[in-house]
């Protein structure tokens, strides 16, 4: 059994997994508003599986509740989507930041994220990501990870702890194609950016179309890495 915080309910987390994988992403969904009602956190990036997961959401319960990493160095199609999600959903996404790009130039220099992408990532991402989970008590929050994004991914459960948190990964199963049919099937908006060749889209600086390097890794923080840091926050961080 894995040992759970004090504002969470005691979880087998291999055996809900294991029922959860039979089920799928509604069905995902629906039990983690049930088991723990308000102490939710969806996170949205406003990819292509934000859109999904946000809607799958929003169906389930009205009052669910969303938040958004700003980095203030998003695409402005991000901010875009961002906005036009939320009209077409009726729902908001609460923002979290941290420093300003000028108050992280005066303190680390110029450019942080071209000479030590991992700590540029601690400041713009990971920190409000602690931020987020920790000011708000929140038992569980969920994200649209998948299984064929990454190596890395590959193996994710529907559920599992991380960072003190119950984490929910509700489309894991997903294939790309599936995405599509959603989006397209429910008639909602995505980014404007996957139909140019980006396959992931994260900060502009450090972003690129794959039409643009060699190889899928280098689509990211200059082909140094593929995770930012924000799956990773563990028990101790917060």
């Amino acid at each position: 059994m894995t040992p759970v915080a004090a504002t969470t309910p005691e979880i087998d987390a291999e055996a809900v997994a294991a029922e959860l994988e039979d089920k799928g992403a509604g069905e995902a969904i629906e039990w983690m508003f049930e088991t723990f009602g308000e102490s939710h956190y969806i996170a949205c990036s406003f990819q292509k599986t934000s859109s999904v997961t946000a809607h799958l959401a929003s169906r389930i319960n009205p009052e669910a509740r969303f938040f958004y990493l700003d980095t203030e160095v998003l695409f402005e199609q991000t901010y875009e989507t961002r906005d036009r999600l939320a009209e077409a959903l009726g729902v908001e996404f609460d923002r979290f930041h941290d420093l300003t790009i000028a108050e992280q130039a005066a303190r680390h220099g110029d450019e942080l994220w071209k000479s030590d992408p991992d700590a540029c990532c601690g400041l713009r991402k990971v920190e409000p990501m602690r931020r987020a989970l920790r000011e708000l008590a929140v038992g569980t929050w969920f994200a649209g990870l998948r299984r064929n994004q990454t190596e890395s991914r590959a193996q994710i459960p529907f559920l599992e702890w991380s960072g003190g948190r119950w984490k929910v990964h509700p489309i894991a199963e997903w294939a790309d194609r599936d995405v599509h049919r959603y989006l397209t099937k429910h008639h909602l908006p995505y980014h404007p950016l996957w139909e140019k060749g980006y396959v992931s889209i994260g900060d502009h600086h450090s972003t690129k179309p794959i039409h643009e390097v060699a190889t899928l890794e280098e689509t990211r923080f200059f082909g140094l890495k593929r995770e930012c840091g924000i799956h990773e926050i563990n028990l101790g961080d917060l």
